[in-house]
């Protein structure tokens, strides 16, 4: 039987304030600005016939739309601003309702760490399978978003591959960012029906989600705009992610690129709003800097964390939920970047209640998996989930009555107050706390046992099986897509 348990932040007492009311409405007002004179490219038949149905200026040779603030401030109203993420099982269902963190694998890996040989190679189908019953197990997994790419796959069908297998071995919500052409994007509606019992039952209970990638600067692909707007259609949460980048997708100043990859998420949430009022949709963002030296992708850094809750401020001012990249760290091997880098991020994602974290289990900037980063990843999420908490104070916890029966220079090891509550006190799981004599002789560290976690959970673990029916109608929606 799978695990029920999920972990979620919720109920914070932690805040922070990292744009000013002020700052927000000077971003929308210059998000505005770059929709209307400068437009935002989209390369697809479809969106630009809604567009113009709207009185937008399309450009269609270049494929540029621009559109008047009203039409978006207006189109934006119409989001829903809560909603829940389905699971296969009711008991793992998702509130987006911006009073829950909720963390996920991320998506799309190219590479995988051997679980077993600890040697870096392809990913394939089969990983997807193997961490989908790792992360089905897992507490602080909330949700899967399709991690590795199934390259052994067909390419034409590989993403609804992908759903099959996450599908096949975890009872969780699964969110996929390998749907981008009309074809897959039919088919995976068809297999969501499937699952949640009909086209009616998937609008109440959206079994799948799909993530879309912006082309930026200020740009979209096609294929992805098509499959969005059928998501849509059926009422499956949507999201676009802007990924601009300081410096190269994005101007070098921090308020610059969260204009631009702002009015990349608007104006695409906006079309899908004109096309269907009232789709839920969900804001997604991993802006980061390029580096100076290189112009690359960084994956880490305080651009990083400052963007993570910035992007949910801008959410929240649209009132809509936001999904944010956090533990992809740029660090090659889990180590002290990977620690740095995740830890930051994520707590500033979480410490302004972004909906939705991705990321958990990367390396090298979300392109190579590690079964043990991704334990490591989820004591992270642990601490700050404990964290967001806050100190409790009431005439419990104030514990003056086990602070008078012990007196001065006794311990409280005794007290029955100390067996009440000693198991609210975190317990690491991979934290070094041996004492030094054993840590010197043992040489091991928590790399070692954060993969042998992983290995127990996918040696024992057996997920909730899916209905074999369900699993051989999937077959045959796949096969009928390979055909084509």
């Amino acid at each position: 039987m799978s695990h029920k348990k999920i972990k979620t932040i919720s109920d914070p007492k932690l805040k922070l304030e990292v744009l000013t009311e002020q700052e927000v409405k000077k971003i929308h007002d210059a998000t505005l600005h770059i929709i209307e004179n400068v437009g935002v490219r989209f390369p697809s038949k479809r969106a630009l016939e809604i567009w113009e149905s709207v009185g937008a200026n399309v450009d269609h040779e270049k494929r540029i739309v621009r559109v008047k603030p009203h039409v978006i401030e207006e189109a934006l109203k119409k989001c829903p601003p809560a909603y829940a993420l389905a699971a296969r099982d009711p008991q793992q269902d998702l509130p987006l309702d911006g009073n829950h963190v909720c963390l996920g694998t991320d998506g799309c890996g190219v590479e995988v760490i051997d679980i077993h040989t600890k040697e870096k190679r392809t990913s394939c189908l089969q990983d997807v399978r193997d961490i989908a019953r790792v992360a089905d197990a897992t507490e602080e997994v909330a949700f899967h978003w399709v991690p590795v790419s199934a390259q052994d796959a067909p390419v034409e069908a590989r993403g609804l591959h992908e759903l099959k297998a996450v599908w096949e071995n975890s009872t969780k919500h699964v969110q996929t960012e390998s749907i981008y052409n009309v074809e897959e994007a039919k088919a995976s509606m068809e297999m969501a029906m499937l699952l949640a019992g009909g086209k009616e039952e998937l609008r109440k209970r959206p079994v799948l989600s799909l993530m879309q990638c912006t082309a930026p600067p200020l740009g979209h692909d096609g294929g992805s705009l098509d499959a969005a707007l059928i998501a849509a259609e059926h009422g499956v949460p949507t999201g676009f992610m802007t990924m601009a980048s300081c410096m190269t997708t994005g101007p070098a100043t921090m308020a610059g690129t969260l204009a631009v990859g702002n009015a990349e998420v608007i104006a695409a949430t906006t079309l899908l709003q004109i096309a269907y009022p009232g789709a839920p949709v969900f804001y997604a963002a991993a802006q980061t800097s390029s580096d100076p030296r290189t112009g690359v992708y960084t994956g880490g850094g305080p651009e990083d964390f400052l963007f993570g809750a910035a992007t949910n401020v801008l959410a929240d001012f649209y009132n809509i939920p936001l999904s944010m990249g956090s533990f992809a760290t740029g660090a090659k091997e889990p180590n002290w970047q990977a620690g740095l880098e995740g830890s930051l991020s994520t707590f500033m994602a979480s410490v302004v209640m972004s909906d939705m974290l991705l990321g958990c289990g990367f390396l090298h900037g979300s392109r190579i998996w590690s079964y043990a980063e991704m334990m490591m990843d989820c004591e992270v999420f642990s601490i700050i989930e404990k964290m967001m908490h806050g100190i409790v104070v009431d005439e419990e916890t104030l514990a003056l009555e086990a602070i008078a029966a012990v007196g001065p220079g006794g311990h409280y090891l005794a007290q029955k107050h100390t067996r009440n509550h000693m198991r609210e006190l975190f317990m690491p799981q991979f934290l070094d706390r041996r004492p030094y004599s054993t840590w010197e002789d043992k040489g091991d560290d928590a790399r070692d046992w954060a993969l042998e976690k992983a290995r127990k959970i996918l040696k024992n673990h057996q997920p909730d099986p899916l209905e074999e029916k369900i699993s051989k109608e999937f077959e045959r929606i796949i096969k009928s897509v390979e055909k084509k």
